[in-house]
């Protein structure tokens, strides 16, 4: 027996999956990405989720900054996710053994990170990449690229990923007086002091 409005009986079958939109800002508590974050806050942008992706081998100030962030995430209710090599640093450093790309055998280690030598960046976007997949919203990831680096936009676009930083036009020396201006600093310690 049909319904009286005849598409009723179709509807009532047909099973609506409800997507929500997760916003996370990928952070490294370097000085663009920690503007990023502030100005979200501040500018009361959408924001879930906090993302950290530890080598186990930032400098100290950046475990300084990063602690200081999760306690004022936490009374805003914005969750917080650390995100971990699947090796030590070190062993990929120094004893990963690691095919050569233009001629055979092997060497040990991918060697110092820095300049053109990013071998860690790939591994944390990988890792950034298998956890937003997870997820079973669609996610929109804030990435901080500050407005001066336009060699890195292509590549930091897709995917869900949006750039607040060129939105705002701020650059990277814009980042960093934002940031001292709300009274955040990158200080290292010296051996002989203590945290």
């Amino acid at each position: 027996m049909g319904s009286q409005f005849g598409c009723l009986d179709r509807i009532a079958n047909v099973s609506i999956k409800v997507i929500y939109l997760r916003y996370i800002a990928s952070v490294s508590f370097g000085k663009d990405s920690l503007a990023m974050l502030l100005k979200i806050i501040e500018t009361n942008k959408p924001l879930d989720e906090v993302i950290f992706y530890d080598t186990g081998m930032e400098f100290s100030c950046i475990y300084k900054i990063r602690n200081k962030v999760v306690q004022m995430l936490k009374p805003l209710n914005i969750k917080y996710t650390e995100l971990r090599p699947e090796e030590s640093f070190l062993y990929s450093m120094f004893e990963r053994k690691i095919k050569y790309r233009y001629k055979p055998g092997y060497h040990y280690g991918y060697s110092w990170c820095g300049g053109k030598c990013r071998w860690q960046t790939g591994f944390k976007l990988k890792a950034i990449k298998r956890y937003k997949d997870s997820i079973d919203d669609d996610v929109i990831d804030y990435v901080g690229i500050a407005f001066d680096e336009p060699h890195r936009f292509e590549r930091a676009c897709g995917e869900g990923r949006t750039l607040p930083l060129v939105e705002w036009k701020m650059t990277e020396e814009d980042c960093l007086n934002y940031c001292r201006q709300r009274g955040w600093y990158w200080y290292e310690l010296s051996g002989k002091e203590k945290n």
